[in-house]
């Protein structure tokens, strides 16, 4: 009787220290499922692997995917994203297609990308040609605006 009450006891035990991993949000990357998950933002299928980006929502754990980089940062801003400076945003490196963090990633600006922002994530700055600009990705919001802008004036001839 008492090996049974032991068995009992430990097995409420383990269930409880179960329930409280339930509890913890992850913010780890999700399972990408390349030619079938879309942008957030533009909806097209996320295909590149070159300059593909992963958004966690550090609130809930939801995942977002995007195709380049210049989508996030205008979905944050059209979406009125609150929890976009806590936001873990996971993009990959455009010559190992490791996945990397966005925030501290180097960037470089003459590439063509799906949606032709240009903006390609570095895991070093070692990695980017000599000569080219090499950007932070505090940098990269202004840029995209004036990029969105040009664009839009285009458009309107």
């Amino acid at each position: 009787m008492n090996a049974v009450r032991l068995l009992f006891i430990s097995f409420l035990i383990l269930l409880s220290f179960s329930g409280c991993e339930k509890g913890k949000i992850s913010t780890e990357l999700h399972e990408v499922h390349w030619d079938r998950d879309m942008c957030a933002r533009c909806k097209m299928v996320t295909s590149d692997r070159r300059h593909a980006v992963q958004v966690i929502n550090p609130e809930n754990g939801k995942s977002y995917m995007f195709d380049d980089i210049g989508c996030v940062l205008l979905w944050f801003d059209d979406e009125k994203i609150t929890w976009k400076d806590k936001a873990k945003i996971w993009i990959t490196d455009v010559d190992t297609g490791k996945w990397i963090d966005a925030r501290t990633a180097f960037y470089d600006s003459h590439n063509i990308t799906p949606m032709a922002y240009g903006f390609a994530a570095h895991a070093t700055k070692e990695s980017i040609k000599a000569g080219e600009e090499i950007l932070h990705f505090n940098a990269l919001f202004e840029r995209i605006l004036k990029i969105e802008e040009e664009n839009n004036n285009r458009r309107a001839y």
